[in-house]
């Protein structure tokens, strides 16, 4: 059966980018991480498998013909991450694999239509390090630097890259891929005292211009400003909690040069929980809420499970 929300098409060019931003708008949810600054052993690693379910409701320009609209997608994560010494300092490399499948559903012209997707979306590297307050220790020379330091600060700095690796179709304008590469530098802080943790990140989101943007247009995006904030209390059995809120702004797109004039507003907010099951297991839950401040976007409720092994 032809998936008819394909065709609807707009007379404005709006319609088009929306279909990307429905896409991106996941990409963009997984990033709200508390701990990811966190001073661990050298040669530490870790490898996750993780679960993601999503329910959006999106907001679409009324010249789209499409009402109420809505997305349910499911993620599968695979993870890695190991810690090192760079020049004395703590720095950690990180490496995420999605797949995903979705279904997008909603009226077309008042009539039922739906559309749905999977597959490999973008995968992203991160490399990042800690250049003030977490030095490259092990063993005991690390437990003791602990537990000397109790209150403390750490600044650090990162860069992500989002592959353009994921399921892409030019004839489609729902993909899972992006067909294009997404740059992010990061800047964290963090504020330790006691068991409470305080986090800072701020994020900027560069995108290469996507060339194959639906029958041969081109897209081209502005950086997507991103700050996300998290409270983390840690307790000495190894469970912790936290609560979160990031904002994105800006990131306006233009399609073969004209702007679209799609200024950004999203709102994330959300909790985690995480819990050791033993020495080098632990499993973390969170949920995450998405809110859009401008007429076209989606709100999204989140829910992850996922497990890691420490070795």
């Amino acid at each position: 059966m032809r998936d008819r929300l394909e065709a609807a098409r707009s007379p404005r060019p709006l319609t088009c980018l929306l279909a990307v931003a429905l896409s991106l708008g996941f990409a963009v949810a997984q990033d709200i991480e508390p701990r990811r600054w966190s001073h661990l052993p050298t040669h530490t690693d870790f490898l996750g498998l993780g679960y993601v379910y999503t329910a959006g409701d999106l907001r679409l320009d009324p010249a789209s013909r499409i009402q109420d609209a809505s997305v349910d997608m499911q993620t599968v994560l695979l993870s890695y991450n190991h810690y090192f010494d760079l020049f004395g300092q703590t720095a950690r490399i990180d490496a995420l694999l999605p797949w995903q499948q979705g279904r997008w559903q909603g009226l077309l012209d008042g009539t039922p239509a739906s559309t749905s997707r999977d597959g490999l979306a973008d995968p992203r590297l991160r490399l990042s390090v800690t250049f003030v307050g977490a030095p490259a220790l092990q063993g005991q020379e690390f437990r003791e630097y602990l537990s000397q330091h109790e209150s403390r600060t750490l600044v650090g700095a990162a860069v992500a890259v989002r592959l353009p690796w994921g399921e892409y179709h030019e004839d489609r304008l729902i993909n899972l891929g992006q067909n294009r590469y997404s740059i992010e530098p990061q800047l964290g802080v963090v504020h330790h005292s006691g068991p409470w943790s305080y986090e800072f990140t701020g994020s900027v989101f560069f995108y290469t211009d996507n060339k194959e943007f639906y029958v041969g247009r081109e897209l081209e995006q502005d950086p997507l400003y991103f700050v996300q904030s998290h409270v983390v209390r840690s307790f000495d059995s190894g469970l912790w909690v936290s609560a979160g809120i990031a904002y994105g702004w800006a990131g306006e797109s233009a399609i073969n040069g004209a702007q679209l004039g799609d200024y950004r507003k999203n709102l994330q907010y959300g909790v985690s929980f995480g819990m050791p099951i033993d020495r080098s297991q632990a499993i973390r839950l969170a949920y995450i809420r998405g809110d859009t401040f401008t007429d076209a976007g989606m709100d999204s409720h989140s829910l992850l499970l996922s497990w890691s092994l420490r070795f």
